[in-house]
């Protein structure tokens, strides 16, 4: 059960990671941040925020599962 948890923690890490812009340049930060509306990018910020959250708590379940 916990390795459910932990691979899902993960996804949702890696789907905020991918909205957030983690693993771009600042090249790429800097065309993306030009060429967006601001209600676009507050949705993938509100996006990333609420994955990114499902994810830290996921892993965290996962921990207590796994040592408990």
């Amino acid at each position: 059960m916990a390795a459910i948890f932990l691979w899902t923690g993960i996804g949702f890490m890696v789907i905020s990671g991918i909205f957030v812009g983690a693993w771009k340049n600042g090249n790429q930060q800097r065309a993306n941040f030009h060429s967006e509306t601001k209600e676009h990018r507050d949705f993938r910020t509100r996006i990333s925020l609420w994955s990114g959250l499902i994810g830290v708590l996921l892993l965290a379940l996962s921990g207590v599962l796994y040592y408990f």
